[in-house]
């Protein structure tokens, strides 16, 4: 978790570190809390939730109109903000899935990964043999951009796609992928590791 004081520590949070989820609240002293909730959706495409001591509906209204996924009045409870950001996370990972499944590939960096084909290749035409568990572990990842994923949670979502994984072999698997899209695999650009938690795709994803 991230803690930002002013816009200025929260764009650098944002673009430093795999933040799956923003609470912003409007009160941030001169500045404007509903411009940088625009801006932040400018960077990345990440779920904001607005925490605000103004209640009434005009101004939840307008709270939401920047693009927020959810508005909460002081003063509030904190089981509902886990509730509501439990939900919020839930809208927006399914939201990025129907967008996927929408397309027929995805770009990132110099990477087309066509996901009817199931195959990968570079901008010079170049193309990547990958195993199905290559394949459904990259999907995965590009379904998520920015997400923070521990090695169970990659197993689970894995198991989804047929696949068997099991303990450490996640981090065997992300080792052969990485040798195929990263061009030094000790400084890596797309699949970062989260020291104490597991792995992050950071990078954008665009879907033609």
């Amino acid at each position: 978790m991230h803690e930002a004081g002013n816009g200025a520590e929260l764009e650098a949070a944002i673009v430093e570190n795999p933040i799956d989820l923003v609470t912003l609240d409007l009160r941030l002293g001169s500045e404007d809390g509903l411009a940088l909730a625009r801006k932040i959706r400018s960077i990345r495409d990440i779920p904001i939730i607005i925490v605000s001591a103004k209640s009434d509906e005009l101004d939840r209204i307008v709270g939401l109109e920047p693009g927020a996924d959810d508005y909460i009045a002081k003063p509030f409870n904190l089981r509902e903000v886990l509730a509501r950001v439990r939900a919020v996370l839930r809208r927006h990972d399914r939201a990025a899935i129907q967008n996927l499944t929408e397309c027929s590939s995805v770009r990132f960096g110099k990477w087309t990964l066509n996901l009817v084909a199931r195959t990968l290749s570079s901008d010079e035409g170049e193309e990547v043999p990958l195993t199905g568990a290559e394949f459904d572990l990259l999907k995965i990842f590009t379904e998520r951009p920015g997400r923070s994923l521990s090695r169970a949670t990659l197993i689970d979502l894995l198991k989804g796609c047929d696949a068997t994984p099991f303990d450490r072999s996640i981090d065997t698997l992300i080792a052969r992928v990485r040798k195929k899209i990263e061009s030094d695999v000790n400084q890596p650009v797309y699949i970062k590791t989260v020291r104490g938690t597991g792995y992050v795709f950071s990078t954008r994803v665009d879907r033609p």
